[in-house]
């Protein structure tokens, strides 16, 4: 395998997307949604989350894994606050339509919070907080995972890399956005260097037999995942505590699978006997920031803490140091303009899908 990579334009990437989706059954309307979730992660570098994973979608909507035409339901509600049983649809839909749901509450409240059971696999955390910073408010989301991740001193997978995402409306800079997954790398990045024949840095990963390594394979193959930290003297306790956090809040709190019985993704991974839940967990949090002060003065606070983080000293030879969301909007602005870079693997794995459900190739 290697690094190589093959530019497409951006809005045949999400014409195909949606035109996979669609041979489904699932609505035109929904298709884009979902071909729009997929097409941010392309469009602003998060590689692994992009088209990337259409072929897992494809595999688990042809296998009858995931409802196509799903009928969300509102399980319990109080004011600000709802838990939403999702019907087992497609994560990229359920996953918009419920953080819309927080925006609407918080419009009428102030704040609003949506937990969500009964879902699976719902993209780039970081997509759903922008739905709410377009309409200059503060926004969260968060989803749990399939097992990936050893707990702080263990060497087994028990939680998932449970990513925790939180954007903010600026004036004149662009939106601050965190998203970050609670363990030492996301997933997909293991996966990224697995296709490409590369090696990960030491202490993203441990063997099948708790050992530190650097093949994605060893991962892979029984291995695990270390919590954002690795280790103790990295701190790694706490990329455990916020993992713990993301699960709880996502599925101890909404009623879906948690910990170890989280739903995998991949169609091919060995599914637990034991169901403690339904489907996997995400949470969806807003805030409208004219309830605490002005809204015009935040954000002009806002912009004067941007410009005061980038104008710190930086290491020696090193680059400036960036806001979060900077390496997003650099990649946006290039991607948009020369392509989306897909690797040679995912390129085939889109050829086979159009193949399979007799649509053109992007």
């Amino acid at each position: 395998m290697s690094g190589e990579r093959i530019r497409f334009d951006p809005e045949e990437l999400r014409s195909f997307t949606s035109r996979a989706f669609s041979h489904f059954g699932i609505p035109e309307q929904d298709a884009s949604l979902a071909a729009d979730v997929l097409a941010y992660s392309d469009e602003h570098g998060i590689d692994s989350h992009g088209v990337a994973r259409l072929k897992t979608y494809v595999d688990l909507l042809e296998a009858g894994r995931i409802n196509p035409r799903p009928k969300l339901k509102i399980v319990r509600e109080k004011h600000a606050v709802a838990t939403v049983d999702g019907d087992n649809g497609l994560g990229l839909v359920v996953g918009p339509k419920c953080m819309e749901m927080a925006i609407e509450k918080a419009r009428l409240h102030g704040q609003g919070s949506v937990s969500v059971c009964h879902t699976n696999h719902y993209g780039a955390a970081g997509y759903y907080p922008l739905m709410a910073v377009r309409q200059d408010l503060i926004g969260m989301s968060m989803t749990n995972t399939s097992k990936g991740v050893a707990p702080f001193n263990g060497i087994e997978k028990m939680l998932g890399t449970n990513p925790l995402a939180m954007g903010f409306p600026t004036g004149d800079e662009p939106t601050v956005l965190m998203d970050f997954a609670s363990s030492t790398v996301a997933y997909g990045k293991v996966e990224i260097a697995w296709r490409a024949g590369e090696n990960v840095p030491l202490g993203w990963c441990l063997d099948e037999h708790g050992r530190p390594t650097t093949e994605p394979e060893r991962m892979m193959q029984g291995g695990a995942l270390l919590p954002l930290g690795s280790t103790k003297g990295g701190s790694g306790h706490k990329g455990y505590c916020i993992g713990g956090i993301v699960d709880i809040m996502t599925a101890v709190l909404s009623g879906a699978n948690w910990g170890p019985f989280a739903i995998p993704f991949a169609i091919d991974s060995p599914q637990s006997e034991k169901q403690v839940g339904k489907g996997i967990g995400h949470f969806f949090g807003a805030w409208d920031v004219e309830g605490f002060r002005d809204l015009a003065a935040f954000k002009s606070d806002l912009d004067a803490w941007i410009q005061t983080m980038r104008t710190t000293r930086h290491l020696p030879g090193g680059p400036e140091v960036q806001i979060p969301g900077d390496p997003e909007w650099a990649a946006y602005r290039i991607r948009m303009k020369e392509g989306i870079p897909l690797q040679v693997a995912v390129v085939r794995d889109l050829e086979r899908i159009a193949a399979v459900l007799g649509i053109p190739a992007p």
